[in-house]
């Protein structure tokens, strides 16, 4: 009989209830609403769906997350691993590829103009950098939660990895995929502020065609340049031009769709789950993370702000020729930002159609904010 008592009394003691502190319920709680949010109201949930699980995994079962040099047998838990191709910037490259490979970057060819648009909405990098330094945050550290105003995920994880802040990657990581996921709410706000319903309801020209060798030319020029310039935003614009190089060459058209699709859904699958395992409560519940959040926010704000009003300002040097709306798109959460900035505008005038507008915007930001990290990597002499 006591043999039984022994055995049932181990066998509760094994369950999780008597080893989860208030700070786990808490982000157990978190990890809920974001399901809850990915699914039932839609934001982003190829995104916030793996984000969300492997925050309720790992508060659940921090082993999970065990590293190998703490294990027993030498072997660390299974997002542990997902987690290292983070720090090695194996991911967030394989995601860059995907994204290049999905994008049409014609509107951008189309529009030169357009990587103003995207070079002014990166202003919020530099002022969540400053604003981090004025927290208390190192260079370093600062330069890490910067690239969350850009609302690009992979290239926050990307630089948080290289400059050896991986303290931070959750918090870090988890602010650029929320704020990502929330475009349709923080932005439109600051759009509507800044703008008058007027410019609202320009009407921009229709993009000249793009021939297919500009198409096939642009990738290859723009790694030359850029990488040239900066080699160390190689991994990210070598990989989000050869993805788009697939694309637009017609010739590797099984490359161009595993990377599109099977490769990026495996590749979103792992970072997704990794990025949330790294929220446990003892490393995301503190001060830091939550001057993390609020800077990120802040950062978003000021980008989204910039390239509106850079945007008005091509308004008035071109006559009226530019929709300021399309200067939201400037950060680089695609297609998301474009879609909002069609979005609002068809508010003002439901004929008004400014998604391929904002597409060249959209897609300069993703490699304005490649740049921006690269360019942090050569001040810390990392490469």
């Amino acid at each position: 009989m006591d043999y039984i008592v022994t055995t049932l009394d181990n066998l509760v003691h094994q369950t999780a209830f008597f080893n989860l502190t208030w700070g786990n319920y808490l982000m157990i709680a978190v990890a809920c609403l974001f399901l809850y949010l990915a699914i039932a109201k839609g934001f982003e949930p190829l995104l916030l769906t793996p984000i969300a699980f492997g925050m309720l995994l790992v508060n659940i079962y921090p082993d999970i997350m065990l590293h190998a040099e703490d294990a027993a047998n030498g072997v660390g838990g299974l997002l542990y691993y997902f987690y290292k191709l983070d720090e090695w910037a194996i991911l967030p490259s394989l995601i860059f590829l995907g994204v290049g490979a999905m994008t049409d970057f014609g509107p951008l060819i189309a529009n030169p103009k357009s990587f103003l648009l995207g070079a002014a909405a990166q202003f919020g990098i530099f002022a969540a950098y400053f604003g981090a330094i004025a927290l208390g945050f190192n260079d370093k550290a600062a330069a890490a939660i910067s690239i969350i105003g850009g609302a690009d995920g992979p290239t926050s994880i990307f630089l948080c990895g290289k400059l050896g802040q991986t303290t931070l990657l959750g918090p870090i990581a988890v602010a650029a995929y929320s704020y990502m996921s929330l475009v349709p709410i923080i932005q439109p706000p600051i759009m509507k502020l800044l703008t008058t319903e007027k410019e609202r309801k320009i009407k921009m020209e229709q993009l000249r065609p793009v021939s297919k060798l500009e198409k096939i030319l642009f990738p290859i020029i723009v790694t030359i340049v850029v990488c040239l310039i900066l080699p160390t935003t190689a991994p990210l614009v070598g990989m989000l031009m050869l993805g788009n190089l697939f694309r637009e060459s017609g010739v590797v058209r099984q490359l161009q769709e595993t990377a599109a699709n099977a490769l990026m859904y495996i590749v979103v699958i792992l970072l997704g789950t990794s990025v949330g395992a790294t929220t446990s409560a003892e490393a995301f519940l503190n001060w830091d993370t939550i001057k993390i959040v609020v800077l990120g926010l802040i950062a978003f704000a000021f980008g989204t702000a910039a390239g509106v009003l850079f945007g008005k300002l091509m308004c008035a040097i071109t006559h009226g020729k530019v929709n300021p709306l399309i200067g939201s798109a400037g950060v680089s959460a695609v297609p998301m930002a474009a879609r909002v900035s069609q979005k609002v505008g068809a508010e003002a005038d439901p004929s008004n159609f400014l998604l391929m507008h904002a597409m060249g915007p959209n897609v300069a930001g993703v490699i304005g904010t490649a740049v921006a990290a690269g360019t942090f990597m050569a001040i810390f002499g990392v490469f």
